[in-house]
């Protein structure tokens, strides 16, 4: 069975989904970007878009619940990761960082400590904007796993 790659695509850049586009074309690879609002995609045989509810983490149960073993998800959701990796899927995030089951415990404890942070009323700031190197990072990723895997 053919890896599929899945999007939680609500947070996702359009740059990243634009790199995505490309490299499943070039690989015949199926794309599905998930989303709780309607999402464009080119035309293609292999890509594709899949509208679930609004509402909490729906986009990220439909991810779940579809998954397969080999598939690749890509997501900036540390507890999605966590639920990839779980399921022996591949989870990458928009910059480019590939999560591993060795350090998703880490990350899982220091978003949890995060959260703790916000609701105590402390301003932690998000993340930076995405820059040429995050999108070379992801790009360059992208095709690591796509050649060991097709």
């Amino acid at each position: 069975m053919q890896m599929k790659i899945w999007v939680d695509a609500d947070a996702c850049p359009s740059v990243i989904k634009d790199i995505l586009f490309r490299a499943a074309e070039r690989k015949q690879i199926l794309l599905t970007l998930v989303a709780n609002q309607p999402l464009r995609t080119p035309p293609s045989k292999v890509i594709s878009s899949l509208q679930v509810q609004s509402g909490f983490d729906k986009a990220d149960d439909e991810i779940v619940q579809r998954l397969q073993a080999g598939d690749l998800v890509i997501t900036a959701d540390i507890p999605l990761a966590a639920e990839v990796l779980e399921k022996n899927g591949h989870a990458l995030s928009p910059r480019g960082e590939m999560f591993s089951k060795n350090t998703i415990g880490v990350k899982l404890n220091m978003r949890d400590f995060m959260d703790t942070m916000r609701s105590s009323g402390e301003r932690t700031g998000g993340p930076p904007p995405l820059n040429h190197n995050d999108r070379k990072n992801f790009a360059d990723q992208l095709d690591r796993l796509l050649s060991t895997i097709t």
